[in-house]
């Protein structure tokens, strides 16, 4: 089994569609094992992000995952859960990705582009730990 850490970001929620993105997921036989919709503190925004703490859209990247709710959730499927996500999200600018994918579809442009989900195994227990501390 693989688990992974998706965000449905702030823009996501504010245009309503976290309910087609979770469909999509779940359409591809993933499973929510957690989901919590909320405000992102700025405390957890900057340590989600802490690997891009010295560039300089820093700060922006922690303005915007905390400016209004966020859907957080586990996602669990085959061992290769986490390469299934990131391919279902598609390049990180929209005008890069290809349709059929989340952000190919639905993103307009790359600083609000809809979905945050974790980029190796590693990275997944890490961000898990760190959003649903509780998790088993």
């Amino acid at each position: 089994m693989g688990r992974t850490l998706v965000i449905c970001k702030p823009d996501a929620v504010e245009r309503g569609l976290v309910g087609d993105i979770i469909g999509r997921m779940e359409a591809r036989g993933l499973r929510l094992v957690a989901c919590d919709l909320r405000m992102i503190d700025a405390d957890v925004a900057r340590r989600h992000y802490a690997e891009h703490e010295a560039k300089p859209f820093f700060a922006g990247l922690v303005e915007f995952i905390t400016r209004s709710p966020a859907m957080v959730m586990v996602v669990d499927g085959p061992e290769n859960t986490v390469k299934m996500v990131r391919s279902l999200m598609g390049a990180t600018d929209p005008v890069d990705a290809a349709p059929g994918t989340i952000r190919g579809d639905l993103a307009t442009e790359m600083t609000e582009n809809l979905i945050h989900g974790s980029d190796s195994t590693e990275s997944a227990a890490r961000e898990i730990r760190l959003f649903f501390p509780r998790l088993d």
